[in-house]
């Protein structure tokens, strides 16, 4: 399916609403329907159904359409965050005494997710370097139901093999999850490799303008159905009409911002493995990446998500150089307009701080839509200081 048509057309029956541009913004909590006959239909097919919002809303129907087309899915469910699209489907399809393989260095929230929330529900979770892909094997016992990855992920950036696992994961019978946020569906298409169920924050480059927080789940109808039948109407994780309405403005654009930053990112990168005052750069498309044959291999492309270490690095330098910075905002999140730097310190005190943990020292930056050389001379500045 052609990118222009999904973007543009796709599930936009516009006679339903004036011959109007922009889809309208269905802010309404419940829906009428002509006859008893019609209203039991909706009432036992919630899913295909526009009846209470708190399940589905036309809005919300024209970018389910997309995001499916997008990732190449059968269908998708939409969210309000990026980690209720995580955490409700694990929820549906594992149940007490089952077991997950999940990768190391994942989001914050998902290892929280894992390590606190799971156990109080008799699910257990092994963490392992998801970069050998013989470690997958290993892991495995007969109560495995969920492989877990991220790839890559987003401070160390970290490749799976994601072919090999989902190969490997049919053979068990197990199922396998991803979250594709660092991608998006323009740069990998992890369906299209096996993978069962693909989850993103929409919060990110889908949104692109740092105003909705939201999240998407694709996969097949029949186990989305499932997921949403159950525990996502009795937890109630339903994206706001006007939610579905920002991410669709902003998939409008999506593959103009994505290359932008792409190509910003590499003008940044390349600069800044060049500077005396830098380490190291991390980023996927860097020429120095360790995993450069598996990015050829599984990603088209990748926003302008990266991080760096400075050279002699010290919890004090980081502090220093991140407080310099001008223009790069000191923020959570990434994919809207404005170029974002997050250290890692960020999340703990000088006291556990160490120099010998390469983690430790990463400073994450993501490059927005601002002129590449502008915010080369914030980098600059702030790197002298």
């Amino acid at each position: 399916m052609d990118l222009s048509f999904i973007l543009n057309e796709l599930g936009e029956e516009r006679e339903n609403y004036f011959n109007a541009i922009s889809p309208p913004i269905m802010q309404s909590s419940n829906f009428s329907f002509k006859d008893v006959e019609a209203l039991r239909g909706a009432m036992n097919d919630e899913f295909e159904s526009s009846l209470y919002s708190r399940g589905q809303n036309p809005t919300l129907t024209i970018l389910r359409k997309k995001l499916a087309a997008l990732d190449g899915a059968e269908d998708a469910l939409l969210f309000s965050s990026g980690i209720s699209a995580i955490s409700v489907p694990i929820l549906s399809l594992l149940k007490s005494g089952d077991h997950i393989i999940a990768v190391d260095n994942l989001y914050s929230w998902t290892i929280k997710l894992f390590k606190d929330f799971l156990p109080k529900f008799g699910i257990t979770t092994t963490f392992i370097d998801g970069t050998v892909f013989e470690n997958f094997g290993q892991a495995a016992t007969p109560q495995t139901r969920l492989i877990y990855l991220e790839s890559p992920n987003t401070f160390c950036y970290e490749l799976q093999d994601i072919r090999k696992v989902t190969d490997f994961a049919k053979s068990r019978g197990i199922i396998t999850m991803i979250d594709n946020s660092y991608c998006s569906p323009l740069y990998q298409q992890p369906i299209s490799m096996g993978v069962d169920l693909v989850a993103q924050s929409a919060t990110k480059y889908i949104g692109g303008h740092s105003d909705v927080v939201a999240g998407v789940l694709t996969g097949s109808k029949a186990v989305l159905k499932k997921i949403f039948d159950h525990e996502f109407m009795n937890t109630g994780p339903a994206l706001s009409p006007h939610s579905a309405w920002l991410l669709l403005r902003g998939l409008r654009t999506l593959p103009l911002r994505l290359q932008r930053s792409f190509e910003s990112t590499r003008i940044i990168t390349e600069w800044l493995a060049s500077h005396p005052a830098v380490q190291d750069v991390i980023w996927p498309f860097s020429p120095k990446f360790n995993q450069a044959d598996l990015v050829s291999q599984q990603m088209q492309g990748c926003g302008g998500l990266f991080s760096l270490i400075l050279k002699h690095s010290s919890f004090s330098k980081i502090e220093r150089f991140c407080n310099s910075l001008k223009h790069i905002l000191l923020a959570v999140s990434w994919g809207g307009h404005e170029s974002l730097v997050v250290p890692a310190i960020a999340s703990f005190s000088e006291d556990e701080y160490s120099a010998d943990n390469d983690h430790h020292q990463l400073i994450r930056m993501y490059i927005g839509l601002e002129d590449p050389q502008y915010l080369i001379a914030d980098i600059k500045q702030a790197l002298e200081k």
